[in-house]
């Protein structure tokens, strides 16, 4: 029998120790990629158990584990990889750090697609190297809608000088809302094998796809890639910091694996390996599906809400995660300075584009029960019409 999950459930996280909420205590917060929704019950239960075990020692990450990540993205996804292609982190974004430390020599370049994630940048310039943009190409839909396609003839000049090494592909992006085609991919792939470029695929967002869109793994077009995923976006689970690294090639493994290391991220929670279990089975899988239903049922509010009260500001087409990307050049003020802002007159947070590498754009975090973001948008709204 199908459960019902009450999404518009308010659950109170302030007093909890989480950015989101208690780094500022004045506002509604629409920014950082966290849900305002409780994890699945079936993590939660399987969680209480560990609970009351009540010993916490170093983590074995056992069978089970494996099983359960290599069977959810077999069945679900039709990507196939081997126990021994993975190597297990805390985060992603400590895994791109790796990868990128055990792969590109200092002041080799990295290409990534901005607007983009902005831990794409720390992490490329952390480890000594250059950040090579690529940057996406605007397509206008309408006056109220526009999206992105990759620049592959950029893409394959950048490609092109030895210097550049890794390709950091954000698979679903974010900000930019695609889910990226297997055509796509496919000359991401060309591009970067005939020039020699190892892809590295960031697929944090896989599940949260909108109706009519479907995920392709990189690892499915690119068998020799390296990609990285975990549960922590769609289940809500980002604090257990559980995440895995997919390398399929036994020489950049070794590489990997000794820079995770190095880099002292070798060990994980072991409420986050309770949790992934959990959360990649059948009663996970139910409640993904109404999660993403109620999504998709508040990017329908958001969108027409934007166009009945700031129309000229348009939205990109939200085709995966949870994370409108806006057009506010119409207002006649930069990223940073909206944001600000309405920090202050709204008390809303929602963040800058300049993060991701555009002014003149900002992102919004929908992931919340409906009241809460009718509300935040009523405040947006109210002060930008009023101030002009």
């Amino acid at each position: 029998m199908a459960q019902d999950f009450n999404f518009d459930k308010i659950v109170l996280r302030r007093g909890t120790g989480c950015i989101k909420w208690d780094e500022r205590h004045d506002v509604i917060p629409l920014w950082v990629a966290d849900m305002d929704f409780q994890a699945a019950p079936c993590i939660l239960e399987a969680l209480h158990r560990r609970v009351d075990h009540g010993v916490f020692g170093y983590t074995y990450v056992d069978d089970d584990y494996y099983d359960s990540l290599i069977d959810w993205f077999s069945s679900r996804h039709l990507y196939t990889f081997n126990r021994r292609d993975v190597i297990y982190i805390p985060g992603i974004v400590p895994a791109l750090s790796a990868i990128v430390k055990a792969l590109a020599p200092a002041g080799s370049g990295v290409i990534i697609q901005t607007p983009v994630y902005n831990c794409f940048f720390s992490s490329i310039r952390n480890n000594g190297c250059r950040v090579v943009e690529n940057p996406l190409l605007r397509r206008d839909i309408s006056d109220s809608e526009f999206t992105y396609d990759m620049d592959f003839v950029g893409l394959e000049r950048l490609a092109a000088d030895p210097s550049n090494v890794l390709m950091i592909l954000c698979n679903p992006h974010n900000p930019a809302g695609r889910v990226w085609t297997h055509e796509e991919l496919e000359k991401v792939r060309d591009i970067c094998r005939r020039n020699g470029v190892t892809v590295i695929s960031d697929e944090i967002h896989n599940e949260l796809t909108m109706p009519g869109y479907r995920y392709v793994p990189y690892g499915t077009v690119d068998p020799k890639a390296i990609v990285c995923i975990s549960p922590s976006k769609a289940f809500n689970i980002a604090g257990l910091q559980i995440a895995n690294i997919v390398a399929p090639d036994e020489t950049q493994r070794a590489l990997i694996d000794r820079a995770v290391n190095i880099n002292e991220v070798c060990d994980v929670n072991s409420f986050g390996v309770v949790a992934l279990r959990a959360a990649y089975s059948s009663e996970g899988s139910e409640w993904l599906e109404a999660l993403r239903s109620y999504l998709h049922a508040n990017y329908l509010f958001f969108r027409e809400y934007m166009l009945n009260h700031l129309p000229q500001c348009p939205i990109a087409t939200l085709e995966a995660t949870y994370l409108p990307w806006v057009d506010i050049s119409a207002l006649g003020m930069g990223s940073d300075e909206l944001v600000q802002r309405l920090l202050d007159e709204a008390r809303v947070w929602i963040n800058s584009g300049v993060m991701y590498g555009a002014d003149g754009y900002v992102r919004f975090n929908i992931a919340c029960p409906r009241n809460t973001l009718e509300e935040g948008l009523e405040r947006i709204c109210r002060v930008l019409k009023n101030n002009g």
